[in-house]
C-alpha cells in the first residue's frame, strides 16, 4: 500500500497548524475562542473534551466543511480556505455520522470517493485497503444491506479512497462491538506507521490512553493543553496507597498530620495520594510510619490514575 508520505512537507513544518482559529454561529454561539494547535507528521493525536467544546466544528474546519470566523488551518502548509483543493486532496474524514451511497456496492462507492479527488484508478490499491478492512469479501454488497459497524468501515475506507496524509477520526469507534473495535485500531497502527497523521476525537479515553502519541484537551472553545501522553501522565498523573485498616479510624494520630493522608468516609481505608512523578516519603517510610502511629492495617494496595481521571479533572478545574 502507498506510503502516505506527502513529498513536499518539511521535516520541521506539522502536518496539520491551526491558528487563532475562531467559529461564532449565526445564533451568537462562539464554538472556538482562539485556538491553536500544531499536529506533527505521522503522530496521533488525541482531542478530547465534552459535549459541545468544539471537537467537531474543529475538524470540520480543517475539512472544508464550515466556515472560521477568523484565524487559519494549514494542511500540509496550504490553507483550507485559500487553496481548498490543494489541501482537501490532503486530508481524509471518517464522521461521526454514517452517510453513504446507499444502494451503491462498496467496490462502487469506495471507488467513486477515490475519482472525486481526482485520483486515476487504482483497483489493486482498493482492492487491499478492502481486504485491511475486512470488506473484500462484502465489496459487492449494497452498503444499504451491511451491518453499522461494516458500514463504519465503508467509511474508513472512503476516506483513505485517496490516500490522504492527514485523517480525521470523529468518534470512529461510537456504536461498533468490541471486535469491531479492536480491529479499527489495528489498522490505525499500521496506518501511523506508514506515516500517516491521525486525529481523532473519542469518548472512549482508554482508546486514547492506549493509542495516542499526544493528547489535547478542549473545553467551551478552547485548547487547555497539548501534551505528549507519557509527559501528561507524569506531570498530572496521581498515585494512591491503600491501607485497608484493621479497626475504622474517625481521625489521624498526630504525628501522622501534615501528610497527605485522608480517611474513607467509613473509616475503614487510609489513602495516601502523591504525584507520580515523585515527592513525600516513600511507601516504606510511608508505612513505617504509620506503623510507629499504632495503626493496624491488613492490607496494602496502590493505584494509578488515568488518563481519564486527569482529563475530568481538567474540565471541572476550567468549568
Amino acid at each position: 500500500m502507498a506510503s502516505f508520505l506527502p513529498s513536499g512537507r518539511s521535516p520541521v513544518q506539522p502536518a496539520l497548524s491551526v491558528r487563532n482559529l475562531e467559529k461564532t454561529y449565526a445564533s451568537g454561539f462562539q464554538a472556538l475562542k482562539g485556538v491553536s494547535l500544531d499536529v506533527r507528521g505521522g503522530e496521533i493525536l488525541a482531542l478530547l473534551g465534552p459535549n459541545g467544546a468544539g471537537k467537531t466544528t474543529l475538524i470540520s474546519i480543517a475539512c472544508g466543511l464550515v466556515n472560521p470566523s477568523g484565524g487559519s488551518v494549514l494542511a500540509d502548509g496550504h490553507d483550507v480556505v485559500r487553496e481548498y483543493r490543494a489541501a482537501r486532496e490532503r486530508i481524509g474524514l471518517v464522521p461521526q455520522e454514517l452517510f453513504t451511497d446507499a444502494f451503491e456496492s462498496v467496490w462502487a462507492t469506495v471507488t467513486f470517493s477515490r475519482g472525486l479527488f481526482g485520483k486515476p484508478p487504482a483497483p489493486d490499491y482498493i482492492e487491499q485497503l478492502l481486504r485491511e478492512l475486512s470488506l473484500w469479501d462484502k465489496r459487492d454488497a449494497r452498503v444499504m444491506a451491511l451491518s453499522g459497524g461494516m458500514k463504519r468501515r465503508v467509511m474508513i475506507a472512503k476516506a483513505l479512497s485517496h490516500e490522504p496524509g492527514i485523517l480525521f477520526l470523529d468518534e470512529p469507534t461510537a456504536g461498533v462491538d468490541v471486535e469491531l473495535r479492536r480491529d479499527m485500531w489495528r489498522m490505525v497502527d499500521r496506518l501511523r506507521q506508514r506515516g500517516v497523521t491521525i486525529v481523532l476525537t473519542t469518548h472512549y479515553i482508554e482508546e486514547a490512553e492506549e493509542m495516542a502519541d499526544r493528547i489535547a484537551v478542549i473545553s467551551k472553545g478552547e485548547i487547555l493543553l497539548v501534551e505528549d501522553k507519557a509527559v501528561l501522565m507524569r506531570q498530572l498523573g496521581k498515585r494512591e496507597v491503600l491501607l485497608t485498616l484493621r479497626t475504622p479510624l474517625t481521625e489521624l494520630p498526630r504525628m501522622l498530620e501534615g501528610l497527605p493522608l485522608t480517611i474513607s468516609e467509613d473509616g475503614t481505608t487510609l489513602v495516601y495520594a502523591f504525584d507520580a512523578a515523585g515527592g513525600g516519603p516513600g511507601i516504606a517510610a510511608l508505612l513505617a510510619q504509620v506503623s510507629a502511629s499504632g495503626i493496624d492495617y491488613v492490607d496494602v494496595a496502590t493505584r494509578q490514575s488515568s488518563l481519564e481521571d486527569i482529563f475530568v479533572s481538567l474540565v471541572r478545574s476550567h468549568a
